[in-house]
């Protein structure tokens, strides 16, 4: 077990009479390896979860423990947590600096305080990893696409060598190709060891991608299940703002006008299948 949250809550203002929790009894547990997706609408709490995982936030009350350890006891240093989990603030291209690719990538590794040769050898590795062209490492960050910056920034925490990278809204403003090529990105950072924590409001892409999926309302947690399980409860996810994937609305159509098809399908090639065999009849 990687991470394990129990009976975490938080409020800002905690010695209110009444205070408002942003995150209320929540308790759950993350599995080395895994890729877990946390959804909700805005307000839910999602943002305020995984900043539990990384030290920016101490819940008011519960406990937090990664790798066996509890990060909330008294006198806890963060320092190493940090390198070992990576948070991936919503746009994080905002943060790019650098004159180069190649110089933004390093500074992780330079600040940990790596020799040079170091340095560049995590941030070509990173570089690597999200597929970014050894012909642009000279480029300027500010000369890139959206989808190009996106991957540079995360590359910036890869090369610090995380055992886990939490992605905020990590798709948010990128055109459908480049969607998909953060998230099979991401994908392929799990299938290499890497637990990738994943916070999103497209349910098609969580229901693509993720293992598991984490629902939040109001600061609590409603579901936790398998994409499968979790979109069985359409009018559910509906009733707190959320939608389900889009195939799964196409099922429940046709299943209305009495074709014989499964309740919840998530894949749209596996749909594709369905259509192409209920046209050939």
């Amino acid at each position: 077990m990687q991470f394990e949250l129990k009976d975490v809550s938080f409020s800002y203002q905690p010695d209110a009479k009444e205070p408002k929790y942003a995150v209320h009894h929540v308790s759950f547990s993350v599995e080395k390896g895994e890729f877990l997706a946390i959804i909700g609408h805005t307000g839910s709490g999602k943002s305020t979860l995984i900043q539990f995982l990384d030290g920016l936030l101490k819940p008011t009350s519960g406990k937090v423990f990664f790798n066996g350890t509890e990060i909330t006891a008294k006198g806890y240093q963060y320092s190493n947590l940090r390198r070992l989990v990576g948070l991936v603030f919503q746009y994080p291209e905002h943060q790019l600096f650098e004159t180069t690719v190649l110089k933004d990538v390093c500074y992780g590794p330079k600040n940990m305080g790596l020799d040079k040769e170091e340095q560049q050898a995590r941030a070509i590795r990173a570089l690597k990893a999200v597929r970014f062209p050894e012909d642009s490492y000279e480029k300027s960050p500010f000369d890139l696409s959206g989808g190009e910056k996106r991957r540079v920034a995360i590359a910036g925490v890869l090369a610090m060598e995380p055992e886990c990278l939490i992605l905020d809204e990590p798709t948010a403003g990128l055109d459908p190709h480049g969607r998909e090529d953060i998230l099979s990105m991401c994908r392929e950072l799990q299938g290499s060891g890497i637990t990738v924590i994943l916070v999103s409001h497209s349910m098609d892409d969580v229901a693509e991608f993720a293992e598991r999926i984490l629902v939040m309302d109001s600061g609590e947690l409603k579901y936790d299940g398998a994409p499968k399980e979790v979109f069985r409860h359409v009018d559910a996810l509906e009733g707190i703002g959320l939608s389900a994937p889009e195939t799964v609305y196409l099922m429940r159509e046709l299943k209305k006008r009495g074709y014989d098809v499964p309740e919840v399908v998530l894949n749209t090639e596996e749909a594709k299948e369905i259509l192409l065999d209920i046209f050939k009849k």
